[in-house]
């Protein structure tokens, strides 16, 4: 499996990566040198909660905001969130008031708790254990995605936090991922990422990071899932691939 990821970094992007897909799929395990993982619905229980929130902050303005408008902003950069909205809003949407509004609805749902998703402190004791180094690629702002990761209680696990306002191009572009592999001092094909959005796991597939899915909210297309190394249920589930 090795050699053929080296294939992938010495440039046959098309063809490499279809094969180091196909050759993983066949294993049950696989221990990589570094893992990258998002954050919102991936770690963090923060992305069902935030749904009402959403509408709540539109009806202030007198917008009716659609559930696939929600949708559509998950695992994106608030650059690509303020598109979204302009799209199905309209031009004239007032969003940057809606932005502030919506971050103030939020950070009091959120100073309620923010949960960890289901398997994560066993995944990342596992990954310590193995002395495996582990990385956060989320689309959110430093800011907010230092006070989330404290808020849930496990900012000191990481020591690489890589963030939207961080690249200069978020999800899907590949950037994110690259980066948090660098930070590492790995290079990105000796890595496996974890994502639950479409936006995610597109990136990883142009960084040549294999992927692990674990749905939260979206069920991605069929020809992303193609991309996709595993799937499983939780995170729990996914240690069991280190083993």
């Amino acid at each position: 499996m090795y050699g053929k990821v080296r294939l992938y970094r010495q440039g046959f992007p098309s063809c490499a990566y279809a094969v180091i897909i196909y050759t993983m799929k066949g294993c049950e395990s696989f221990r990589p040198k570094g893992v990258i993982l998002d954050m919102d619905g991936l770690m963090l229980e923060t992305e069902k909660p935030l749904l009402p929130v959403w509408f709540k902050a539109g009806k202030l303005f007198g917008r009716e905001i659609k559930e696939k408008t929600a949708m559509d902003a998950i695992g994106k950069t608030g650059r690509d969130i303020r598109l979204v909205c302009m799209r199905d809003l309209g031009q004239d949407f007032p969003y940057d008031d809606f932005h502030r509004e919506f971050n103030r609805l939020a950070t009091l749902e959120m100073e309620k708790g923010i949960a960890l998703k289901s398997g994560l402190v066993v995944l990342l004791d596992l990954l310590s254990f193995m002395n495996i180094p582990f990385a956060v690629a989320t689309s959110t702002k430093r800011k907010w995605a230092l006070w989330k990761l404290e808020k849930a209680g496990i900012l000191d696990r990481f020591s690489v936090i890589v963030c939207g306002d961080e690249v200069t191009r978020g999800k899907p572009a590949p950037d994110i991922f690259l980066a948090a592999a660098e930070k590492m001092g790995l290079s990105p094909s000796d890595c496996i990422g974890f994502e639950d959005s479409p936006a995610g796991l597109q990136g990883l597939h142009s960084a040549g990071i294999p992927s692990i899915f674990i749905k939260d909210m979206i069920e991605p297309p069929e020809e992303i899932l193609a991309t996709v190394w595993k799937r499983c249920n939780n995170l729990a589930e996914a240690a069991e691939l280190f083993k």
